[in-house]
């Protein structure tokens, strides 16, 4: 198990992406966890996340579609400006549109695509493409 269910769960899902599972369980899972699967779905990286609450605890199920090249968390949690984010696009990212950062904002978890048309910083939380 590791310190961070952000990081264990994207290494899970990166891992049986490339092995050709079609789902994988992780388990504990925090409420972090579940937003950014929730944005992962609505970019169409994944197909479905389930949780199922029990007495042990919170586990997730991840329905793969095959979109997901690389994923992972960013440490430390740079916190960025709007002018800023093109800078950690091209160090994060293959290409330029190719792929999405997730963003920490005040107004909750966006892609960075959405910072920057809501015109909004925030610090930094994982990628994926």
């Amino acid at each position: 198990m590791l310190n961070d269910p952000l990081a264990g769960i994207l290494s899970k899902i990166l891992n049986a992406e490339k092995t050709g599972k079609r789902e994988c369980l992780y388990k504990p899972v925090s409420k972090l966890t579940v937003k950014v699967l929730d944005l992962l779905k609505g970019n169409g990286y994944i197909k479905e996340c389930t949780t199922t609450t029990t007495t042990k605890g919170t586990s997730a199920t991840v329905a793969l579609s095959g979109n997901i090249n690389k994923c992972g968390v960013v440490k430390p949690r740079f916190s960025v400006e709007t002018k800023e984010i093109e800078k950690f696009e091209k160090r994060y990212l293959p290409a330029k549109g190719m792929g999405i950062l997730i963003i920490s904002t005040s107004k909750g978890l966006m892609s960075h695509n959405e910072a920057v048309q809501k015109n909004l910083g925030g610090r930094l939380i994982a990628y994926c493409y």
